[in-house]
């Protein structure tokens, strides 16, 4: 909320040209506070703060760059229109041309530039192309973003051969091409054996750095070549370097000659007059710069012998103990003179103790110069303790093609955290501040997502950009910040470990009593306990710590009474108001919200309370939740809250009473990162950024969950740690299931015999008891039955049991340090073996046995699906063998313990033995004895490979690294099962390039699923076509699939993504109906909060996409896009674009329709309060005609919109997390609210996609849920393995009843036997009962509560006798819990 309103913001006239003016630029600080965020005033202030000009996140014009020549002599003029992607060439060139114009004898030049982020705007764009129209010169660099770079080719294009000159320096192949000086040309770039073209080639050797450094290697030795060749083509190429040398060295002198050069050779009315111009003067291609030495340096000794010996610096600096980081800067803005916010970073780390080597390259590789110049070439170690990357790009590669393996290879030699802060590149200071969103998202996926992937941290925006020079200047709140971060980081290097202290932060959601510790995966306390015993042994100081991790829970959190608003927890420390007031520099900002501190939450009316225990250097403390989830009103509100101030209060404790020198988030996840505040990109207004403060954040992350670590990650700064989901195991079968496989079995081996009806009779009866008559058709009792109808009957209850008996589950919670062994990791194994790899030549094992049989596995799957019985049979001897093989093959490499030993070297003699390897051996007594060796032997070799991955541990490793100073390697988040890179865990986790996606696997598994989602709904739907499917894309799915739900929306409407040359996704093409052979369906795509911080650029391409399909000129019953845009425009009295809106997500800095939040907590009246919540808070519409106005509520055309929706939909994509495991689900859920806005009051079909195994499924959503309680909530093995985590698993086992309850709330498709299964298993059975009680009092109380709300609301019917034991349960509990605390 902060960030929504800024304090009005304006630029000094004054250059920063020197360091004596550095003063100066405290007239650029800025803080602004919010002003009321929920009044009407504000709302109406906010949007004329962001709708400015043409809606666009870059409203800067050509017209700051144009220079018109006064020429009064009437010399001929020569004009020059430039684009490139950042400004700071902009200040050069102007003072180049003046310079000129003021000493010109032969001609006179006007020159008008354009940043290539303006021509998004119509009217910059046809000034653009106008302005060509009497241009002579062309000139283009960094032209990397595809939809521009056609914008820029096809203006260009028109009036090049009429040009004198077009110059084009590195950017995309289609703007390369343009090049033309005299006789040299490029436009066969791609075709021929140019030494051009071999630059861009894809697969690079990895030596070679990139386009631009081969570019800059032609540069310094080809002009010394050409000069002795006679040829004019020889001559025309030796120029056109010459003026990329120019142009590569930025000076305005350099830029001057350049255009006196080129000029004076190809402009016609300047030939044959003698245009004298010097050489370029070359600046060092790497180096260190300091602003104050004489020169620049190549030798990072004489550096240190300089620095040495300044007299402008206090002792300290010169002292050894002086703490030394390393800053990594573009040699353009330093060349170019654009550099006073390099000069603010040096001067405010030396103002602040730290020595700088501050070094520069050319190109667009820097790991050459961060190898050379920050690693002693003596000892091999980092000079450094910390380094910074001030350039915004990925190490290597810049804005093109990156290098990450590269690019991590110099940084694991270099071993000490890496920052990348970045400056604004296409929008001004004023309209950064202006922007909810933040950051323009072309920037976030170049300079923030790609540093991501070589393990870049802490995207802080430490410089702005002038709107009228275009120059770069200093945000000094942001540069004090980034350097003390720096530094600090820095310090985690220098500090002994006695000394070290850590602040371990765990989470209470929701608030209620039970809840400490809760993180998605992972027993709390038990990790806890393992990563104090290991800091401990390490040498850091942890005193009195207990003797198990149980002992823990209860020192902790007293007795497990764990209410967030009672003093029962434990009270590490009371801060009186005042002094939160001083130490909390923000607090009179959450006042708007929370009224005058201390308030009521964390308070005990008269300070503020920090909950939490402390051993020695380390503090373990609860973090407070967001405050609001017990206030229904609250709620409701579209935006969200700010922290209240006990929230404030526990992180000023941990920074400023505490002092820690980092904080350890524990586990997946808190509510810091999800506080009001700009998407990406903050300022100092921003909560998350106030509250992180100056601390190191280490982050223990869920390795499935890429995409909310990287809001931790942009948000909060975190140094995110992966940590393992536990082992998976299958279901399996118990009760009347197993008995129902035993009949099964029976049926088939007695069919023939006169028992097969009779065994058929039982086998319907027992699946009625099991419930499983909504999932199959099952006939009528003592009907008459053919043969044939007999099988098909028992295959399709064969089916379903299959069905439930794999599906996989993950099994009890992890603990941080203990990876599973060999054997747990078989289930794993299994369903890695099950999915083809053909980008890697791996056939899955189930196509391998198969294919032994003459059958393709698709087809196998197929016949299963319809109940088929020889194809279930066939189905289930696959997957028997599948998990024998591998069994056998896991079996050969671990010991007696079960534990993994030296995989390398028994998979060298496993897989070279032929026959006797175990996977042949087992296979030889099956059926599959035939399988292909060789295919085999391949997938073996890869699975060998990822069990050495799986049980590898560097969980505590990583965690050791990060607090003491060192690199965390960077890697993939995500499903092990798709992607085993994933593993091992232990790594700082990243997600992906946002614009890679979707790639050609993921559109290719979407068509599938959507041609199966439309058969099903016509199945169900009297054979008609959904008109409108409403459905809800997920961050973490779409990194994990690479995009296959943002595919399916593509492919409902009818269009494919388009890849430009570097393999980015920018754009879309039409598919024609005839290609489609169907309607184009309509969408309502409610993306959640995390997509859109993540996706924003996709968000932009499907808005494009849906606009497209609405204004094609197609027959409304075959394009119900365009009927529905068009009823609405009319309607609505708004344009049909307008009308098409379809892209919704929350408003910027807010997530969660809050609907789970007011279920967890019970704070709901009815239904519809739960459908006013979502409708305030979803209704945000993305517009891709006004990119740079954010989200924008559209609540009108939102409901209407959903009013068409014969479906809604949604996908799971991994075994791990299921529909009742996470309330995100049912928070996201419209389908009760579409029958209440539809006119005809129709509930629409709901259905659920399941990609978790190799066979795709789409199933209604009653159906899943029924799987889901199947297969996990009632399900001994799943509910014994979480009992085994003691405390924590009874509350896992209340939160899946819970979340059934908000199924029930928001979509009405959970049957009532789901809930009196559920009350058999854990009420009436007296031994469970009294477990529950004992181990978590507290969740128990809670789940008996849920239990009694699912009554009361209508969702459960039953009998009398069992509410009374109910409530009467409620009271026993509430006496021990009482007693408990007496």
């Amino acid at each position: 909320m902060a960030s929504l309103v800024s304090s009005p913001f304006t630029i000094p006239k004054s250059k920063i040209e020197n360091l004596s003016s550095i003063s100066q630029k405290h007239r650029l600080l800025h803080s602004f506070l919010p002003k009321k965020p929920n009044s009407k005033n504000t709302q109406k202030k906010f949007k004329c703060a962001a709708i400015v000009g043409n809606g666009l996140f870059t409203q800067t014009t050509q017209e700051v760059r144009r220079v018109v020549p006064e020429n009064p002599m009437g010399l001929p003029t020569v004009k020059i229109v430039y684009v490139v992607l950042e400004a700071q060439y902009q200040s050069s060139l102007t003072a180049a041309v003046q310079e000129l114009n003021r000493t010109g004898e032969l001609a006179s030049y006007e020159v008008v530039g354009y940043l290539v982020e303006e021509l998004r705007d119509v009217n910059a764009y046809k000034s653009f192309c106008k302005d060509l129209e009497d241009a002579n010169i062309f000139i283009g660099s960094l032209i990397f973003v595809e939809e521009l770079a056609l914008k820029v080719k096809a203006a260009v294009e028109k009036e090049r051969d009429r040009m004198d000159a077009v110059l084009v320096f590195p950017s995309m192949p289609e703007v390369m091409r343009l090049n033309k000086l005299g006789s040299f040309s490029m436009a066969q770039l791609g075709q021929s054996k140019s030494p051009f073209f071999q630059l861009f080639k894809k697969n690079k050797s990895s030596s070679s750095a990139g386009f631009a450094d081969s570019m800059l290697k032609l540069v310094q030795t080809l002009p010394k070549v050409l000069k002795y060749l006679p040829s004019d083509k020889a001559q025309d190429a030796r120029m056109y370097i010459l003026s990329l040398q120019f142009w590569l060295g930025g000076s305005p002198d350099n830029l001057g000659n350049f255009l006196k050069m080129v000029s004076g050779s190809y402009v016609p009315a300047l030939k044959g007059m003698k245009m004298e111009y010097s050489d370029p003067v070359l600046f060092l291609d790497t180096g260190i710069w300091h602003p104050l030495a004489p020169r620049m340096f190549d030798d990072v000794k004489e550096y240190l012998n300089w620095y040495d010996t300044r007299r402008d610096t206090n002792e300290s600096l010169k002292s050894n103990d002086a703490p030394i980081i390393g800053l990594v800067l573009q040699r353009s803005h330093i060349v170019t003179g654009d550099e006073s916010h390099y000069v603010a970073v040096i001067m405010e780390m030396e103002a602040r103790g730290a020595k700088v080597i501050p070094i520069f390259a050319g190109g667009l590789d820097f790991s050459g110069p961060v190898e050379k110049y920050f690693i002693d070439p003596v000892t091999k170690k980092p000079m450094i303790n910390s380094v910074v990357s001030l350039t915004g790009f990925a190490l290597v590669g810049g804005p093109a093609r990156q290098d990450h393996p590269r690019a991590i290879e110099a940084l694991m030699k270099l071993d000490v955290p890496y920052i990348v802060a970045l400056p604004l590149v296409f929008q001004t200071t004023e309209e950064w501040l202006n922007s909810t969103l933040g950051l323009h998202p072309i920037q976030v996926a170049l300079q923030v997502a790609l540093p991501e992937l070589d393990g870049g941290m802490e995207p802080i925006i430490f410089a702005g950009r002038d709107p009228r020079t275009g120059k770069s200047h200093a945000l000094h709140k942001r540069v004090e910040q980034l350097c003390t971060r720096a530094i600090n980081w820095g310090k985690l290097r220098r500090k002994t470990k006695t000394e070290k202290r850590v602040a371990i932060t765990v989470f209470s959601f929701p608030p209620d009593k039970g809840n400490v510790g809760t993180a998605a995966y992972l027993n709390v306390f038990a990790s806890i306990y393992s990563v104090l015993k290991e800091l401990k042994n390490d040498g850091y100081f942890v005193e009195n710590l207990p003797e198990t991790a149980e002992a823990l829970i209860e020192d902790v959190i007293h007795d497990k009474e764990a209410q967030f608003n009672s003093p029962n927890l434990n009270i590490a420390y009371k801060m009186g108001v005042r002094e939160y007031q001083k130490l909390t520099t923000y607090s009179t900002a959450l006042e708007e919200n929370w009224g005058k501190p201390p308030g009521n939450l964390n308070s005990d009316g008269e300070n503020l309370l920090v909950y939490g225990k402390q051993y020695g250097n380390v503090f373990i403390g609860v973090q407070p939740t967001f405050g609001y989830e017990g206030d229904p009103m609250r709620l409701l509100f579209s935006k969200s809250a700010s922290p209240h101030h006990g929230f404030a209060a526990y992180y000023s404790y941990v920074e400023k009473i505490f002092k820690a020198d980092a904080v350890l988030h524990f586990g997946t996840h808190g509510s810091l990162e999800f506080m009001p505040g700009k998407q990406v990109g903050m300022s100092d207004a921003c909560f998350p950024d106030s509250l992180i403060g100056n601390i190191p954040n280490v982050y223990y992350y869920a390795a499935n969950n890429p995409s909310e670590a990287t809001i931790a990650k942009r948000r909060s700064y975190a140094n995110t740690i992966s940590y393992l989901t536990p082992p998976a195991e299958n279901a399996g079968l118990y009760k009347g299931l197993k008995q129902l496989g035993e009949l099964i079995s029976s049926y088939q081996s007695l069919k023939d015999s006169g028992r097969g009806a009779q065994i058929v009779s039982s086998i319907v009866s027992t699946a009625r008891q099991c419930n499983l008559d909504k999932d199959v058709d099952l006939p009528e009792d003592g009907a008459e039955l053919s043969a044939s109808e007999r099988d098909l009957v028992v295959g399709k209850v064969y089916s379903k049991i299959m069905e439930i008996e794999s599906r996989l589950l993950p099994c009890g919670l992890h603990v941080i340090g203990e990876p599973p062994s060999a054997m747990e990791a078989v289930a794993t194994l299994v369903n890695i073996a099950a999915l083809d790899r053909p980008e890697e030549g791996i056939f899955s094992l189930p196509t391998i046995l198969s294919q032994t049989l003459g059958r393709e596995i698709e087809d196998v799957y197929r016949g299963s699906d319809k109940g088929i019985l020889k194809d279930v049979e066939l189905l289930k001897q696959i997957t028997e063998a599948s998990r024998g093989a591998v069994y056998s093959f896991v079996e050969q490499s671990t010991n007696e313990k079960g534990q993994v030993v030296g995989v390398g070297n028994k998979l060298t003699s496993i897989l070279g033995f032929g026959i006797n390897e175990p996977w042949v051996k087992y296979l030889s007594d099956t059926k599959f004895y035939r399988a292909d060796r060789e295919k085999l032997r391949i997938l073996f070799q890869f699975l060998g490979e990822c069990l050495k991955l799986i049980v590898a541990d560097n969980e505590l490793g990583s965690l050791k690294q990060a607090l003491e100073g060192k690199y965390v390697e960077p890697g993939p988040g995500g499903d092990p099962i798709r992607n085993p890179k994933v593993l091992p865990t232990g790594k700082n986790i990243h997600a992906l390039d946002p614009q890679s996606i979707p790639t050609t696997a993921a559109m290719q598994s979407a068509m599938v699923v959507v041609d199966r989602l439309l058969e099903r709904q016509k199945m169900d739907n009297g054979g008609k076509y959904p008109e409108t499917v409403a459905l809800v894309l997920w961050g973490t799915d779409n990194i994990k699939t690479y995009g296959e739900s943002l595919a399916q929306v593509m492919w409902m409407i009818g269009v494919k993504p388009v890849a430009d040359t570097i393999g980015r996704v920018n754009r879309v093409e039409i598919v024609s109906l005839e290609e489609l052979g169907r309607p184009r369906v309509d969408v309502v795509v409610n993306c959640s909060g995390v997509f859109r911080d993540l996706f924003i650029n996709q968000m932009n391409l499907l808005d494009r996409a849906v606009k497209m399909v609405a204004e094609l000129d197609e027959p409304e019953d075959m394009n119900y896009v365009r009927k529905h845009a068009l009823e609405q425009a009319k309607t609505l009295g708004v344009e049909v674009r307008e009308a098409a809106s379809r892209i919704f997500s929350n408003a910027s800095g807010s997530y969660s329709s809050n609907v789970n939040l007011a279920v967890e907590n019970s704070t709901w009246n009815d239904e519809k309060q739960l459908q006013d919540m979502y409708l305030s808070r979803k209704s945000f519409a993305f517009d891709s005609d006004a990119p740079g106005v954010g989200m924008t509520e559209k609540r009108k055309i939102f409901e209407m919109a959903l009013s068409t929706a014969d479906a809604t939909f949604q996908n799971l994509d991994s075994s791990e997390i299921s529909l009742t495991d996470v309330s995100h689900y049912f928070d996201s859920d419209p389908t009760n609210l579409v029958q209440g806005l539809r006119k005809d009051g129709k509930k629409p079909s709901a259905y659920i996609a399941d990609t978790t195994t190799a066979n795709a499924q789409v199933r209604t959503l009653s159906e899943t849920v029924r799987l889901d309680a199947r297969t996990k909530l009632l399900n001994p093995k799943w509910y014994e393995g979480m009992l085994s985590s003691g405390y924590e698993g009874v509350r896992e086992i209340e939160k899946r009843l819970t979340n059934t309850v908000g199924w029930s709330a928001t979509s009405g498709q959970v049957d009532n036997w789901v809930y009196e299964e559920a009350n058999t298993t854990f009420v009436q059975d007296e031994e469970m009962l009294n477990r529950l009680m004992s181990t978590n009092p507290n969740s128990f109380r809670k789940l008996v509560q849920t239990f009694l709300e699912a009554n009361g609301r209508g969702y459960w019917e039953t009998s009398e006798e069992n509410i009374e034991r109910l409530k009467q349960l409620y009271s026993e509990v509430e006496d021990k819990i009482e007693g408990v605390d007496r």
